[in-house]
């Protein structure tokens, strides 16, 4: 038995990351997971296509999936998923933020990710861009859930690996941040502080963002 794992490897998923690879003792678990590195919008269509067993999604993709109540939330702005005012253009990297900007009807060019973050720190003039998720928020009082922890099959062994995640527990050690800010051109600072406006466990609010979102995505097609 194997379990491949799409793993995105931005900044806003380093606390979970950190945890499957230091807290899950288990060789018998260790040995079934592989990893498919990738970015958003390609994972989905691996996982559509059942390339990968299980991987966060992004919300748009996630509609009718078998999902755990883990994601990827911003509880207000996020830094992150960006419009840049001007020129329609969506970003290949992923789905959920171009419907989004749609929903939201924000014209520009969509950015996410760590160039987003960077595009964030590097940009002084804050009236240059949208923020996303704070206009979500703005509008509808809720957090916003870019992605959603789904599985195609291993439901089991899923559990287990993330039962015990707790971001407020997860201590990034220092080499591992180093190697973030050198290679995403973030400061380890920037990139501690923007971890705090990232959540990972879906409640209530979550739950009505996302459906609402799923039901408005429908609207505009």
């Amino acid at each position: 038995m194997s379990m491949i794992f799409g793993k995105i490897d931005y900044i806003n998923l380093l606390p979970f990351n950190i945890y499957i690879k230091k807290n899950i003792k288990s060789t018998q678990i260790k040995s079934i997971i592989n990893y498919k590195k990738s970015y958003p919008a390609n994972i989905n269509k691996k996982y559509r296509k059942k390339q990968i067993d299980s991987a966060f999604i992004s919300s748009i993709a996630s509609r009718n999936q078998k999902c755990l109540d883990l994601g990827i939330i911003a509880k207000k702005e996020v830094n992150s998923v960006l419009v840049i005012k001007g020129e329609n253009k969506k970003d290949i990297e992923s789905e959920t933020s171009n419907a989004l900007a749609k929903v939201l009807k924000i014209n520009g060019q969509v950015i996410i990710g760590d160039k987003a973050l960077r595009y964030y720190h590097t940009n002084p003039d804050k009236n240059d861009y949208v923020d996303l998720a704070k206009t979500w928020q703005d509008k509808y009082n809720l957090p916003f859930v870019f992605a959603r922890l789904c599985f195609n099959k291993n439901e089991k062994y899923l559990k287990k690996c993330v039962k015990n995640f707790d971001k407020r527990k997860i201590k990034i050690p220092r080499y591992i941040l180093k190697q973030y800010a050198q290679r995403s051109g973030i400061s380890e600072k920037n990139i501690l502080e923007y971890l705090k406006l990232i959540d990972y466990h879906m409640g209530i609010k979550e739950k009505k963002s996302l459906k609402l979102f799923l039901k408005l995505t429908k609207e505009i097609k």
